[in-house]
Formats: structure tokens, C-alpha cells, sequence
């Protein structure tokens, strides 16, 4: 028995005992998951070396402690909440006023889903090869805006973009808003370089769901030759809560084979594939289920690749996982693969769409397997699409 009086606290929910995601709330700091509350560790007793970790506004001293800190605090806090007596100094509180728990560093997009990348390729190369020859060699991804990093709960404005037509560019709304449900990895430890597969998992945090919001039609115009850049840099949601990497140790999965071999830097003594189960919901209605199990690259390989020409990382580094899609259409994690390119219609609400309308919102969670056969959460990630911006780019180009 439990002094947390609350009936989601158990194994058998998402978060229980086994989970313990980290969180900050406004006007109490930082905060660990107990269920459908939350339990504040500012002036818990935790001891000279944990305590200062998490006596600050956000999770930063935390992520920057490292591994064996990580590992402590997680232990002590298990014995905490599990015990028959409340600790001196615990009160339970609500869930709201969650914020954006780290200062984001850097952030990378990967793009690591086979079944998404021959879709994405089937839709626009028709006459082409699904994937580009060098998919199956290494972890493709683009470095994003960490600045539009937000929490899950912030709406999202429809961005304003050059769009093309048959007539020549044009400036506006974009009409092809799109959603790309993904896995997000939190960074921490001491900043590295030219990391190992096995050296970089003892550089991940926490584990976090992601939407990296897309303007396909604003994207399909300016991608070519370098890449992503105002089709995504407007908005990546985030989860407020960080689930340990820790929590997934019986969740790992072995990748799906790639049909040649990885280079040696590539190579993972110990797979992290991660059996996680996604659930996308658009206004309600579960529009996809992606299979997390069916990535074919780790993270633990895209951060042996990001930093092997000596890039860095560092805490509070975001690194996505790219859309998840698995091999059948209610597997798919964007609405761009639902609807074929907006030639096939999603069945939404008694009705036909195809991307996201002013006002819709999407809702995305997961769980993967834990311990003795518990239920390992991670937290959702929410938004809502507000109408964009008027009187941006008129005439001038700013707003009037």
C-alpha cells in the first residue's frame, strides 16, 4: 500500500510506480507524475546531493547531473511514493500549469521510419525509387528550431508561407497543415562528441511524445535543395512530462533488419529498439495507431551519427525520431500518408477530410510495456490550430 491516494497511481495504469515522469509546474517547480497528480520535490527530503537538482525552476540541473544522479533520484523517489507514510513535506497537486520542463538546446528531426519514407517517396517519385539510396546507410535528419519548441496544451497558429500554383508563387495560410507523430529523446550528461551507440544511451534523460506540426504545401515549394525550414520551424509540440529512459528497460525491441550492413560507428552492441504503441486522435476520433517497434533506426545510432564529425551534445538536446508509420494505412503517423497526398479522404466526425481546418485538435499518447507486466506511460501531447496571422507579408512583407 501507498500513502498517494490516488486510484490511476497502480501498475496496471500508465503512470503508476513504474513510470515516475519528471515535470515542472508553474508555482511549484519541479515535479514528479503520481497517476493524475503530480508531487512537487522542492523540500522533500532527498538528500544534500539530489536536492539542489530539482530546487530549481526547470529540470536543466537536473538533465546536466548525468547518469549515476539520474539513477539515485529515481531510486529514492521510487521508495517515496511507494512507501505506507507520506514523506515530510508531500502534497499532492493537480496536473495544470504544466510548462515546458527544460531550455531546449538543440533540437534534430530524424526520419527514421522505412514505412513512412517509401510512402512519402511513393506519393511524391510515383515513377521513382521509394527511398533514396542512402536511407538504408544511415540515420537521415535535418537540425530544427529549438525556439518554437512548445508544450503540449499550446495552440498552434496555421503558418503564413510562399505556396506554389500553376500561376507562380504566392503568400498565405497554409491549406495543407499536417501532423507527424513521432518519439522525442531528451539529452543530459556532460557535453560529448563522437559517441558510440552504447556510449550515447547514457546520454538520454527521458523519453517524450512529439508533433512536429507540417505545412506540406508551404514545405513541397522551398525543401529543394536544402531542406525543411519554414514548412516545420513554426511549432514542435512536446510532452510536459519526461518518462526515464530508465522506465522502458523491458520495453527494448531489435529494430526490423535493414537489407545491408551499417557501417562500424553505426553498430549497437545491445539494440534500443523501443515496443511503444501510439495513438493519434483527431477531435476525438483515433485516426491511427504507428508502431514505435517498426523504426528502423534507433537513437542511440542517430546520436552516434549526429555527433560523429564532432558535433555536440548537450543537455537539454531534443532529438525526434521522424514521423512513425508501420506497414498498414491505420498505422500511418501523418495525415499526408492518411490521405495519400489529399487524394484519399480520412473519415473524420461523420465526414470526409484531409488535413487540419481552423479550430481541430490533435491528441496524441502512448504506452510501452514495463516491468511485471505494468504499463509504462508517456505523457500526451496536445494542440489546437488557431487561424493564422492577417496582414503578414501584404505589400511590405510585415505585418500592417
Amino acid at each position: 500500500m501507498s500513502w498517494v491516494d490516488d486510484p490511476a497511481f497502480t501498475a496496471d495504469a500508465p503512470f503508476g510506480p513504474q513510470t515516475l515522469p519528471y515535470g515542472v509546474l508553474a508555482g511549484h517547480g519541479v515535479a514528479v507524475r503520481l497517476g493524475d497528480h503530480a508531487l512537487p520535490l522542492r523540500g522533500l527530503s532527498l538528500g544534500e546531493r539530489l536536492a539542489p537538482l530539482v530546487a530549481g525552476p526547470s529540470l536543466d540541473a537536473l538533465l546536466a547531473a548525468g547518469r549515476p544522479a539520474w539513477s539515485e533520484l529515481r531510486a529514492r523517489l521510487g521508495e517515496l511514493v511507494t512507501s505506507r507514510a507520506a514523506p515530510r513535506g508531500a502534497a499532492l497537486v493537480g496536473l495544470d500549469d504544466a510548462v515546458l520542463p527544460f531550455t531546449v538546446a538543440d533540437y534534430v528531426d530524424f526520419y527514421s521510419s522505412r514505412h513512412h519514407a517509401e510512402n512519402v517517396g511513393r506519393i511524391f517519385r510515383p515513377d521513382g525509387d521509394a527511398l533514396t539510396p542512402n536511407w538504408t546507410h544511415l540515420p537521415i535528419g535535418y537540425h530544427g528550431r529549438a525556439g518554437t519548441v512548445v508544450v503540449s496544451g499550446t495552440p498552434v497558429t496555421r503558418p503564413n508561407g510562399q505556396r506554389r500554383t500553376s500561376g507562380g508563387p504566392v503568400f498565405g495560410p497554409s491549406g495543407r497543415l499536417d501532423v507527424e507523430a513521432e518519439v522525442g529523446f531528451v539529452c543530459g550528461g556532460p557535453v560529448a562528441t563522437r559517441l558510440s551507440p552504447s556510449r550515447a544511451v547514457e546520454h538520454v534523460f527521458g523519453v517524450v511524445l512529439v508533433n512536429d506540426w507540417s505545412a506540406r504545401d508551404i514545405q513541397a515549394w522551398e525543401y529543394q535543395p536544402l531542406g525543411p525550414f519554414l514548412g516545420k520551424s513554426f511549432a514542435t509540440s512536446v510532452s510536459a512530462w519526461i518518462t526515464p529512459l530508465e522506465a522502458f528497460a523491458v520495453a527494448r525491441v531489435t529494430p526490423p533488419p535493414l537489407p545491408n550492413p551499417v557501417l562500424p560507428y553505426l553498430v549497437e552492441d545491445h539494440p534500443w529498439g523501443l515496443d511503444i504503441d501510439i495513438e493519434v486522435e483527431w477531435n476525438g476520433e483515433v485516426v491511427s495507431r504507428p508502431p514505435f517497434r517498426e523504426m528502423s533506426w534507433t537513437f542511440a545510432q542517430q546520436l552516434a551519427h549526429l555527433s560523429v564529425n564532432g558535433a555536440t551534445v548537450r543537455p537539454g538536446d531534443l532529438i525526434a525520431s521522424g514521423t512513425v508509420s508501420g506497414p498498414d494505412r491505420a498505422e500511418r503517423g501523418s495525415f499526408l500518408e492518411l490521405s495519400w497526398g489529399g487524394k484519399e479522404s480520412i473519415a473524420l466526425g461523420g465526414g470526409e477530410r484531409t488535413f487540419l481546418e481552423d479550430g481541430d485538435t490533435v491528441r496524441i499518447t502512448a504506452t510501452a510495456p514495463g516491468e511485471g507486466g505494468s504499463v509504462v506511460g508517456l505523457a500526451e501531447v496536445v494542440g489546437t490550430i488557431a487561424p493564422a496571422v492577417a496582414g503578414v507579408g501584404v505589400g511590405t512583407g510585415v505585418e500592417g
